[in-house]
């Protein structure tokens, strides 16, 4: 690992040192164009003004020789055509304006022009570069522990470095090595639950903080490897009063007037394990009209005649907050089930007697949780239960669960 993290980090360095070098001198090439195009465009607006004055002085000067010439020849000239050829030169010399000469720019108003270059930038570039980049021993996060879900996987990590106040985590996973890293999680908690994850895969895994205040993020912990052997929850297909989503995870009571429990595909929820109904918020929608008969539970078998959980052999919570046993509400309420509401069941064997498929007692410890509240009871059952279905009924539409 040592061998192999020093030989990948001398290749970030250098390519990234590289494409800095290329980057720079393209910026200062650029640089460089631009100031030699300002010195163009300087030069030639300055320039022509004094080309045009210098073409009006030639020419005044060209015009003023040719009638000297002319002069010149009339006074050597016959004395015949001599007092011609004076009338003609003065006529001439009077149409000819020999005293004006265009307007000249004093020395100081002419530009000069000259690069002004300032040193320091050298000094500024260096100091920074000098301070860019650094070189870690060890990420200041790492990945803690992979806890199985049905169809996904249960990620935490923690600090290592106690120097670092973390202000935001960013988790990436792949699927396998020839892939590209991606994101599945940025925020502050610690812990994040990956869905949608093929059971018996391995994924690769990696977790980085992001400093208090800052930023850039922090160097990637060492890529765990973690995998899930429990088969996604499902929601069964083909009852009329319910749409489910591709991955049939959620369910969304429709505008049918039928009406009934939604069981699971199978009997996936095992003991030891977290059951997680999530109402999905939906938009500014709210949830659907509730009823008293709406429920979200876990039951042995289904029974496709009932239209409520609040039945034998089944446990619920009602969308009022109420809890069911075998049919018998308790005392103790928990919250309604709103929009955005989570609903978690725990359940753990207590065994009473002697245990058989034929009979006996069999107790599980239940633990129904809802925002931030939860009730403890004990369910007895005439016989072993394995795995049991989970379900949920909704009379009116407009209700939308997720379960995981």
């Amino acid at each position: 690992q040592i061998k192999e993290s020093a030989t990948l980090t001398r290749d970030v360095l250098e390519q990234h040192f590289s494409d800095l070098k290329g980057t720079l001198k393209k910026l200062l090439d650029e640089r460089l164009m631009s100031l030699l195009q300002e010195v163009d465009v300087i030069e030639q607006e300055s320039i022509k003004p004094l080309d045009e004055c210098q073409k009006l002085i030639e020419h005044g000067v060209s015009t003023a020789d040719d009638l000297l010439r002319e002069g010149e020849s009339a006074v050597d000239g016959d004395l015949g055509t001599q007092n011609e050829k004076l009338c003609n030169f003065t006529k001439k010399a009077l149409h000819i304006q020999l005293d004006s000469l265009p307007e000249v720019p004093s020395l100081v108003d002419v530009p000069c022009l000259s690069a002004q270059l300032d040193d320091c930038l050298l000094t500024i570039l260096k100091n920074q570069i000098f301070r860019h980049g650094t070189v870690a021993s060890r990420p200041p996060v790492q990945l803690e522990e992979f806890v199985e879900k049905p169809g996904g996987i249960l990620v935490r990590w923690c600090k290592v470095d106690d120097d670092f106040t973390a202000q935001d985590y960013r988790l990436q996973y792949r699927k396998s090595s020839a892939s590209p890293f991606e994101d599945v999680y940025v925020g502050s908690e610690t812990e994040f639950m990956v869905l949608h994850m093929d059971p018996h895969v391995d994924y690769q895994f990696r977790v980085c903080a992001r400093g208090d205040g800052r930023q850039e993020w922090s160097p990637w912990s060492v890529p765990q490897s973690g995998r899930t052997t429990l088969v996604p929850h499902e929601w069964t297909t083909g009852l009329e009063g319910y749409s489910l989503s591709s991955r049939r995870n959620i369910a969304l009571r429709n505008d049918s007037q039928s009406c009934g429990v939604l069981y699971s595909k199978a009997p996936t929820y095992f003991c030891g394990q977290t059951l997680t109904f999530r109402q999905v918020l939906l938009g500014i929608e709210t949830v659907g009209q509730p009823d008293r008969r709406d429920s979200l539970g876990v039951c042995v078998e289904q029974q496709n005649g009932s239209d409520s959980l609040q039945r034998d052999r089944a446990v619920c919570i009602s969308t009022n907050g109420a809890v069911f046993v075998n049919g018998k509400e308790m005392t103790n309420q928990l919250p309604a089930v709103t929009s955005g509401s989570t609903v978690t069941f725990d359940m753990e064997v207590v065994q009473l007697g002697p245990c058989s498929n034929e009979g006996g007692n069999f107790k599980l410890r239940v633990t129904i949780s809802s925002n931030n509240r939860e009730v403890v009871f004990d369910w007895v059952l005439d016989q072993c239960c394995g795995s049991l279905y989970f379900g949920c009924s909704f009379s009116y539409p407009g209700w939308k669960v997720l379960v995981f």
